[in-house]
């Protein structure tokens, strides 16, 4: 009886389902346009990310241009075998590693410094033209800031000029001939080029920052820079931790614009990172198959270090991507 009960409730109650699809429906239709656009995103990403990956398998493959993928013979982890057998491995690791804790360590802290002492000018006029000028050598090219390096370190060059005046240096130096030099000028024209466009975003969540948060510091006694320690920093924490997760999944990228203007035969003993030596072995060598595979393991290791400094970043502080 009871059985016979609750199945003609359901029947005489049914679910719903076109009810509750209407809603989905209606809302989809008043965002057309913001679909359509997200649609295309979306296409763009299968077209040039996702069906370009088929051609991962020539790591494992002896490819040649004048065939086919599916041509090729199939070599199993050759490329790869060959990759850790090579005798110019262990300078190839150094430097791209080197470069990137360095720029990691110094690179990275910078611009949030620049953001919260620019965030403290209090002249509109002077903070937007510090911001200008700051953002300003972004919007170059790297052939075009090499070139403007290339002449600034020359041996008739202005920084020559300059240290010479002051008694730094009694002879002119070629620092881009110097393989000990080199590191440096990475480093420090990566910072001068990036500075005040990586602060965009950190100035971006110093804006989010409650100013009722400032406002009691201030009462309690806090000075502008206790402020800025005890108020400003927590309060753009999850930001600074998410980046700081991404640019330690990057680690194995050293900017290679960078990299192959700035390079020559004098100064390659320091200037050999992975992705020159990606593109020389894969483009110049045409040894496609053994560059993919070298490719492929730097994204697995990217890939494996995003996923660390995520899970320790969830651990030590709650925040993370995923």
């Amino acid at each position: 009886m009871s059985a016979k009960l609750g199945t003609e409730l359901i029947q005489s109650n049914p679910v719903p389902s076109t009810g509750r699809r209407r809603p989905l429906l209606r809302k989809l239709l008043s965002q057309k346009y913001l679909q359509v656009m997200a649609l295309l995103g979306v296409a763009w990403m299968i077209i040039f990310n996702y069906i370009p990956m088929y051609g991962i398998i020539i790591a494992f493959k002896q490819y040649v241009i004048t065939h086919s993928i599916s041509e090729a013979p199939w070599v199993g982890l050759d490329n790869f075998k060959a990759f850790f057998e090579d005798e110019d491995l262990p300078r190839v690791i150094w430097n791209t590693i080197g470069i990137s804790l360095i720029k990691l360590s110094i690179g990275f802290p910078l611009p949030i410094l620049f953001a919260l002492f620019l965030n403290e000018i209090r002249s509109i006029r002077l903070k937007k033209a510090v911001q200008t000028i700051s953002y300003l050598p972004h919007f170059l090219s790297w052939v075009i800031l090499g070139g403007i390096l290339a002449t600034w370190l020359a041996d008739v060059g202005i920084i020559n000029h300059i240290l010479m005046a002051l008694h730094i240096i009694k002879e002119p130096i070629s620092y881009l001939a110097e393989p000990k030099y080199f590191w440096g000028i990475v480093v420090t024209s990566d910072i001068w080029k990036e500075l005040g466009w990586s602060a965009i975003i950190y100035l971006a969540a110093i804006a989010g920052v409650s100013p009722d948060l400032h406002e009691a510091a201030t009462i309690d006694g806090a000075g502008r820079f206790q402020r800025m320690w005890y108020v400003t920093l927590p309060g753009i924490k999850s930001t600074i931790t998410i980046l700081f997760i991404l640019a330690v999944s990057g680690i194995l990228n050293s900017n290679f614009d960078q990299i192959l203007v700035l390079r020559n035969s004098l100064n390659e003993s320091a200037s050999n990172v992975i992705d020159v030596y990606v593109y020389q072995t894969g483009l110049v060598n045409n040894r496609f198959s053994y560059s993919t595979a070298v490719g492929l393991i730097k994204s697995l290791i990217a890939l494996a270090l995003l996923l660390i400094a995520n899970s320790v970043s969830k651990k030590i502080n709650d925040t993370s991507l995923f």
